[in-house]
């Protein structure tokens, strides 16, 4: 399922908007996500699906989960996750991917 990140130290907003950026431009797929989440579960098997290993962030599993979840809320407009990322552009979130798979256009936005 690709990488799981955590953190272990306090990272301030500043840290954690870096690490997403850095995250964001250094893989074509991301998926911010949490452990117990359903919706994360969903999208995650969709990509496994078609053959895509995501970049994927475990925010539950980050000390600075709150700022992340802030500061993705100010990038997206959303706080909620999963949040996924295709080659530096938010697709939003679960039913978004899949709306996007369903009408094949989700193959495409990873390969350009």
């Amino acid at each position: 399922m690709g990488a799981i990140f955590s953190s272990s130290d306090n990272g301030n907003s500043e840290q954690c908007q870096k690490f997403i950026q850095d995250v964001i431009s250094s893989h074509s797929v991301v998926i911010f996500s949490k452990t117990t989440c359903p919706y994360c579960s969903r999208v995650k098997t969709l990509f496994k699906n078609i053959n895509v290993q995501p970049f994927v962030v475990e925010l539950n599993q980050r000390d600075d989960m709150s700022a992340c979840q802030s500061i993705l809320g100010s990038m997206t407009g959303r706080t909620t996750v999963p949040r996924v990322f295709i080659n530096g552009k938010s697709i939003g979130g679960c039913d978004d991917a899949h709306a996007l798979h369903a009408n094949g256009k989700l193959e495409s936005l990873i390969k350009t």
